[in-house]
C-alpha cells in the first residue's frame, strides 16, 4: 500500500487545531502527539500516516494552518506497513487514486536535482567523449554508454518546471547550465577528435565515409522530433510516478548527447554539414523535451484533479 509520514512540530497555539483537522480526515492512521518535547523550534510533536490518495489534501491544510512558518512539515514514504485498518482504507478508494503523486515531492525532487554541481558539467563532458568514440568506430553499445553518462535531462525538467511555476531564475540556471555543460562537453570533445584524427585512430569504416551512427544523429527529421516528444512525456510521468531507472536516462539521451558528440566530431573532420545537422538536432531536441515537459506537468495535474473530483463526487 502507498502510504506517506508526516512529521511535523507546532506550537501549542496550533496544536488542537491540527489534530482536529487530521482527526476528522479518515485516511489520516496513527495520530501520535507528543506535548512540549521539541526544542529548536519549541512546541508540540505530531506524527502520521496518511494514504497517498489524500496526501496532497492533508499537507494543503497544514500548511494552511500555517506550520510550516510556526514549525516545521517533514515527509516521507513508507516502505512497508502491516495495517489491517489501512488495508480496508485502500480498499475503499478506487484504484486510480491509490498511487496519486504527492506534488509537492514530486517538485522538490526536481528542485533537488536541478542543482548543478561540478560533477553536472563532468559527466556532460565524459558523456560526449565516450560519445565520439562511439561515433569514430561505428559502436552503437559506446553511443549507449554515452547516454547513461548523461545528466542533462535533470537541468531540462528544471526548466519545464521553472517555466509551469512562472520561476525565471530557475529557468535562467537550467538554460546556463544546459548551454555552459554542452559547450564544454563540444569543446572538449573537439580537442579529443581532433587529436583521434591527427593520430589516425579513426576506424577504417569512418574513415572511408560508412557512418551509419553519425548519419543517424545528424539527420534531424519528423521521427527524432516524435522521439523528444516521447522522451520528454516519459520522463515526466516517470518522475511524478517515482518509476524513474537508469534505462529513463538512455531514453532521453538519445536526443541530446549523441548530437552534442557528434557536433564536435564532424567539426574535426571538417564535416560542416554534418556539424549543421547535430547542432540543429541538438537545439530542436531541447526545446521539444523542454515544451512536451510543461505541458505534460500540467496535463497530469489536471488529471489527477479530476480522478481526485470524481472520487468525491462519488462518495456524496
Amino acid at each position: 500500500m502507498d502510504l506517506v509520514h508526516f512529521r511535523m512540530v507546532t506550537p501549542p497555539s496550533l496544536t488542537q487545531r491540527t489534530i482536529d483537522m487530521l482527526t476528522a480526515n479518515s485516511d489520516v492512521l496513527n495520530l501520535v502527539v507528543l506535548r512540549a518535547v521539541s526544542n529548536s523550534p519549541d512546541g508540540d510533536a505530531l506524527e502520521c500516516d496518511v494514504m497517498k490518495a489524500a496526501a496532497n489534501e492533508v499537507l494543503g491544510g497544514l500548511r494552511g494552518l500555517g506550520i510550516d512558518h510556526a514549525g516545521s512539515i517533514a515527509v516521507e514514504d513508507v516502505e512497508m506497513m502491516f495495517s489491517r485498518h489501512a488495508e480496508r482504507i485502500e480498499a475503499d478508494r478506487p484504484s486510480t487514486l491509490v498511487h496519486t503523486p504527492l506534488w509537492a515531492a514530486v517538485e522538490a525532487h526536481i528542485r533537488a536535482e536541478g542543482t548543478y554541481l561540478p560533477s553536472f558539467y563532468l559527466f556532460l563532458v565524459v558523456a560526449g567523449l565516450i560519445g565520439a568514440v562511439g561515433i569514430m568506430s561505428n559502436s552503437q553499445i559506446l553511443i549507449v554508454a554515452a547516454m547513461v553518462v548523461g545528466p542533462e535531462y535533470n537541468a531540462i525538467v528544471s526548466m519545464a518546471l521553472g517555466i509551469d511555476r512562472g520561476n525565471r531564475r530557475r529557468v535562467r540556471e537550467g538554460a546556463r547550465a544546459l548551454t555552459l555543460g554542452f559547450s564544454l562537453a563540444i569543446v572538449v570533445t573537439l580537442g579529443f577528435s581532433a587529436l583521434s584524427r591527427a593520430l589516425d585512430q579513426e576506424s577504417d569504416a569512418f574513415k572511408h565515409g560508412l557512418r551509419p551512427v553519425s548519419q543517424l544523429i545528424d539527420t534531424p527529421n519528423f521521427f527524432s522530433l516524435v522521439v523528444a516528444a516521447l522522451a520528454g512525456a516519459v520522463g515526466i510521468v516517470s518522475l511524478t510516478e517515482a518509476r524513474a531507472s537508469a534505462l529513463l536516462g538512455v531514453f532521453i539521451s538519445v536526443t541530446t548527447i549523441p548530437a552534442a558528440s557528434d557536433i564536435a566530431v564532424s567539426i574535426a573532420f571538417a564535416d560542416w554539414h554534418e556539424a549543421r545537422g547535430s547542432l540543429f538536432q541538438l537545439l530542436l531536441n531541447v526545446v521539444v523535451l523542454v515544451i512536451v515537459g510543461v505541458l505534460t506537468l500540467r496535463l497530469q495535474r489536471r488529471f489527477w484533479r479530476r480522478a481526485e473530483r470524481r472520487a468525491d463526487a462519488g462518495k456524496d
